[in-house]
Formats: structure tokens, sequence, C-alpha cells
């Protein structure tokens, strides 16, 4: 068999088990202005540096997201109207908000699992490992992260604070570039849509590593608070 029919067979195969879509990542991006762009660096500050100062809240306001996202999912594909999703949120939201707090401890080690599956799934995409064999990193980390968040308690609270904040400061950054890029340019940017589609290990590397700087942060507030309780 020719060798060039071979390896546009095997491009082929690895584009249609593309599974991480950073374009749905960029159109965000791509929405924000200066002003909201701005917002989300300083939220994502608070977030990445005090997170773990208001992480019960933060875990409630996460479960809340779930629930919402879930109960709209739950009432568009039982057939109803945009009442039926709207109301399906709402109670997803409540629902999962309300019970997070009585289990917050089980709440919090979950965020810190899933972030720990997060982390790992970047490294391999990172790596250019086959995409359609992600999910395998990412329970890796999910488990490793889960026991760690068993055993630790405060390394959960500062993983997934810190990821959190690392998401929304990246985001923002990334809008405020993308805006500064297209007036120093005249609309022409593609550097930094680029940087997040072509390079794939841009976004993982940047990700894990400010998520790193909040834990770094974190962990040495944390040790000259005494005030603070679990």
């Amino acid at each position: 068999m020719d060798l060039f029919l071979v390896l546009a067979e095997t491009a082929a195969k690895q584009h249609q088990h593309q599974v991480v879509q950073m374009d749905i990542f960029w159109q965000q991006v791509a929405k924000l202005n200066w002003l909201q762009a701005l917002i989300a660096v300083s939220f994502g500050a608070v977030y990445l540096i005090y997170g773990w100062r208001i992480f019960k809240v933060l875990a409630v306001v996460s479960f809340g997201m779930v629930g919402l996202f879930a109960g709209m999912t739950l009432g568009k594909s039982m057939g109803g109207s945009a009442s039926t999703e709207l109301w399906g949120g709402v109670m997803g939201l409540l629902v999962l908000g309300v019970l997070s707090i009585p289990f917050m401890h089980w709440a919090v080690s979950i965020l810190g699992a899933v972030s720990g599956g997060i982390v790992t799934g970047c490294m391999w995409y990172a790596v250019g490992l086959p995409q359609q064999y992600i999910w395998a990193g990412v329970i890796i980390g999910i488990v490793a992260g889960g026991m760690i968040s068993f055993i630790v308690f405060k390394i959960s609270v500062m993983l997934f604070t810190s990821l959190g904040g690392a998401v929304l400061i990246i985001t923002g950054m990334l809008a405020l570039a993308r805006l500064y890029e297209r007036f120093q340019t005249k609309g022409n940017a593609d550097f930094v849509y680029s940087l997040v589609n072509d390079y794939h290990w841009f976004m993982p590397s940047m990700l894990i590593f400010v998520t790193f700087v909040g834990i770094v942060i974190q962990h040495k507030l944390v040790k000259g608070s005494s005030d603070w309780k679990l």
C-alpha cells in the first residue's frame, strides 16, 4: 500500500477522534469585551489567592451550576418547552446547591477529584497523546485527586480553588490579548488564536502553571493563618 495513503488515512482517523474542541473555548474568549475580561481576571485572582477563605461558598456555587446545567439538559431531553427547561435548571440548581451544604466535605473532595482529572487530562493533551484515549488520563487524575482529597482535605480546597481561579485568569488574559492585538493590527488578529488552537502545549501548560502558583500562594497563606477552620 502506498505510504502517503497510509499517512492520509491515519491523519483522517486522528481528526475524527478529536475530543478536545478548543474552538468552543475560543468562542467564549472571543465574546468577552474589555470590561468582562477585566472582571474575569479580577475574580480569578480572588479565586486563586483567597479561595481557601471562601471555599464553602465556591463549592455551593459550583454544585449549583452543575445542577443548573443538569436540570436544563434533563428538561430539554424530556421534550418540554422553554419554561420546562428553565424550571428544570432552577430545580437542579437548588437541589445540588442545598445538598452540598450538609455534605460539604464530600462536595469539596469531589471537586478536588475532578480538578485532578482536569490536570492530568491537560497533561495528556499537552504531550500530544491520542485524544480518543484522553479519558484514561482523566480517570487516573480523578482517582488520584480523590484519594488525596479524602486523605488531606486542605489539598482538595487549594486544588479546586486554584484551578478555578486559573481558568478565569487565563480566559480574561487571552481575551485582553486578543482585543489588544486586534486594536494594534486593525482587526487582523490571529497570533493569540494560533496559540490556543495550533499549539497543544500552550493552554494546558498555562493552566497547570497558574494552578501551581495558586496552590503555592494559598499554602503560604494557610500556614500563616491560625484562625482558618475547615
